[in-house]
């Protein structure tokens, strides 16, 4: 037997981000999608970022601080990942930056499992970053 999984991608708008543990400045990226009333929903995140990908995207993150960050659902709360060592903090962003990502699986509106970053899109609207792309 073998197992095929579908390639998936998603393109979507960095509304936050979140700082490492150990002091690195972006270890991952907030995503959104914008639904159908015009609202940056977050969807989920990407990190383990690449390490030859992270100054690059660490510029370009700095320079977007001090947005609303997302306007629809927000990330943060408390979940089951939830701990003193681990906080739910971090930093809106103008939803400026188009990011395609590859997923396994969404469901409810939300990513599902692990989430990578392929590739910045520079050539797409954040506006284009819609819901649809995560329909079945």
């Amino acid at each position: 037997m073998v197992k095929v999984k579908r390639a998936r991608t998603a393109d979507c708008v960095v509304g936050g981000f979140r700082g490492g543990r150990d002091g690195t400045p972006v270890a991952s990226l907030l995503l959104g999608l914008y639904n159908t009333q015009g609202l940056l929903d977050h969807v989920g995140f990407a990190s383990g970022l690449a390490a030859v990908d992270r100054a690059d995207l660490t510029q370009r993150v700095m320079g977007l601080r001090g947005g609303p960050g997302f306007t629809g659902a927000a990330p943060g709360g408390p979940s089951r990942w939830s701990s003193d060592e681990r906080s739910s903090a971090w930093t809106p962003l103008r939803p400026e930056l188009v990011v395609e990502v590859a997923y396994d699986h969404a469901s409810g509106g939300r990513f599902r499992h692990g989430v990578r970053l392929v590739r910045l899109r520079p050539d797409k609207s954040p506006r284009q970053c819609g819901m649809e792309q995560l329909a079945q």
